[in-house]
């Protein structure tokens, strides 16, 4: 079907059609670009939320991220932020390849449209005028033929008038015969007018027309096409990045399978395994027989308080419904799980139980070690080019790298001290040595530990294995408190047991549980076993005991009963 043969007559009708065309295009058009302005949002949005949920840059995080499940998320995230990424292509190429070039077309298709149609209204008036000039010398003819007549008419009736002169007569004859000559000439043009109207008729609406009008069906279909075209491209853009968005959903899937349960139950150990060993049996007390007094009982009548025997022998129990003591263990474990998560405390995280102590100082062994062998691998690649420039002078002078190399030799010499003080304090730990460290925190420990007692003495030695309370770290409080000057900083506690006299026995105990006894100053005990008490508790959770003339030290008071005589008593 052709538009010019079929639509000769249609010109207004098409310029409706084709005008809609343009306008629907338009309409496509914005189509596309709300869409695009869509995908944008969105992959914005993702963007933040990905943003949003990702792991801040402090220590709680940093002990997240040991748990499978959480760098499954962390994974997922980042997946997450890729798939983000293709909406953004998605906008970017529906932008570029529809939105851009349909903006661009249909400038074009304007101009073509005007131009077609500037082309058919030419052509209309032209064809308007001739037709304009036909009708003029017909209405010229059809005069002049009118006038003929009535000259030819007038002259007859003169001719038969006898009394007309000859004269009027001859002027009649002429004047009809001049009619009878503009009719004639006035035909020839009628004629001639006619003949031109009707070629340049036939040739504009077989011809002109039908040229025009195929131009603007030509048009037309294009624009119907490249609609087509266009809206292949908008699914294909989205075809196009399905691949990598099945990655980065097949990511999101492989990170959700790589969590493991057990994994994550056993790395909650290892974070929060304090290496401690449980409490032992509580004995059975007969009240049938005299009372006797505890150490800790002993220790608080110097504030003229006394309590039944066994009462201050009590653990720390995961759920204890007395609510001052729960208070108290509250605040000290929470301090304590604080100081664990947060990274608190000092140089050589003595404030940790040892394993956790272990594991922190293995790790900033790790991290120095690190940082060496990058400064090491600069020195190396300064040292490479300062050979070069000394082999090529023209490219560079040697002595330009001597200040850096210089600095580089001074910071790994600062990094393998801080390594070898590190490894020192991991040996302590894994021998259960004290540490220097430890001994020049005791005075200030010390005064900080007896503050704390003269107010909850009782309560802080509820706990046997010392795990959550403020006096927990033993090698601390051992060295605290087995010299006898606590302004000495001998940490050498050997000699100060060689110069003091021996100390006379103020009573018997009995241990309640094992103790191992690792530290410098401490003595080794069974469960059950009877020792000679030669220095009560001073406050401070420790008694001094005798198992034999040559062996002596501090046990933990929560960890025996402690039998005195009376004159130690009354004393």
């Amino acid at each position: 079907m052709s538009w010019g043969s079929e639509l000769w007559d249609q010109f207004d009708n098409l310029e409706k059609h084709t005008q809609w065309g343009i306008e629907y295009l338009e309409k496509y058009t914005k189509f596309v670009k709300e869409r695009s302005e869509i995908e944008t949002n969105y992959a914005k949005q993702i963007r933040n939320l990905s943003k949003k949920y990702q792991p801040k840059k402090n220590s709680r995080e940093e002990e997240e991220s040991k748990y499978t499940f959480c760098r499954a998320f962390l994974t997922t995230l980042n997946e997450l932020n890729d798939y983000a990424g293709q909406h953004e292509v998605i906008a970017e190429n529906l932008t570029s390849q529809i939105v851009s070039e349909l903006s661009r077309y249909l400038q074009e298709l304007k101009s073509e449209r005007k131009s077609h149609f500037h082309d058919g209204r030419k052509a209309q008036q032209h064809i308007e005028s001739s037709w304009k000039q036909l009708e003029s010398s017909k209405k010229r003819f059809e005069r002049d033929c009118k006038e003929a007549d009535r000259a030819q008419q007038y002259f007859e009736k003169m001719d038969a008038d006898i009394n007309v002169t000859k004269a009027d007569v001859e002027k009649a004859r002429q004047q009809a015969q001049m009619r009878h000559q503009m009719a004639s000439d006035s035909k020839s043009d009628y004629s001639a007018y006619l003949q031109k109207f009707n070629q340049e008729q036939n040739e504009h609406y077989f011809t002109i027309i039908p040229n025009i009008f195929q131009k603007l069906q030509d048009m037309e279909e294009k624009r119907i096409e490249r609609i087509g075209v266009c809206m292949t491209t908008f699914a294909d853009v989205d075809r196009q990045v399905l691949p990598i968005v099945g990655k980065c959903l097949d990511g999101m899937t492989k990170a959700a399978e790589s969590i493991e349960p057990k994994t994550d139950s056993k790395q909650v150990v290892e974070s929060y395994k304090s290496g401690f060993e449980p409490p032992g049996d509580v004995e059975f007390e007969d009240y049938g027989q005299a009372m006797k007094r505890t150490a800790s009982e002993t220790s608080l009548s110097r504030e003229g308080k006394e309590k039944p025997a066994g009462k201050s022998k009590g653990k720390l129990w995961p759920f204890i419904k007395n609510k001052n003591k729960l208070s108290l263990k509250l605040i000290t474990l929470n301090s304590h799980v604080r100081n664990l998560i947060e990274g608190s405390g000092p140089e050589d995280f003595s404030h940790l139980p040892p394993e956790q102590r272990r594991k922190k100082l293995q790790a900033k062994l790790d991290e120095l070690n690190k940082d060496i062998q990058k400064e090491m691998d600069q020195r190396d690649a300064l040292t490479k080019m300062k050979d070069v420039y000394v082999k090529n002078p023209q490219m560079g002078d040697p002595a330009s790298v001597d200040p850096r190399l210089s600095e580089i030799s001074q910071t790994i010499e600062k990094l393998q001290f801080e390594v070898q003080k590190f490894e020192g304090w991991l040996a302590e730990v894994e021998e259960r040595m004290p540490s220097k460290s430890d001994t020049q925190r005791r005075s200030l420990y010390e005064t900080q530990n007896n503050t704390a007692v003269s107010n909850n003495c009782a309560q802080d030695r509820e706990s046997p294995d010392g795990s959550y309370t403020e006096e927990q770290n033993s090698e601390t409080q051992v060295k605290a408190n087995i010299a006898p000057n606590p302004t000495s900083t001998t940490p050498e506690f050997d000699d100060e047991f060689d110069d003091e006299e021996t100390l006379p026995t103020i009573g018997t105990c009995k241990a309640l549980y094992p103790f191992e006894g690792h530290n410098e100053g401490t003595i080794a005990v069974a469960e059950g076993e009877l020792l000679f008490v030669i220095e009560e508790d001073k406050g401070d959770g420790w008694t001094r005991v005798r198992r034999n003339e040559d062996e002596e030290g501090y046990v933990p008071t929560s960890y025996v009963e402690v039998y005195l005589e009376t004159n130690a008593k009354d004393s």
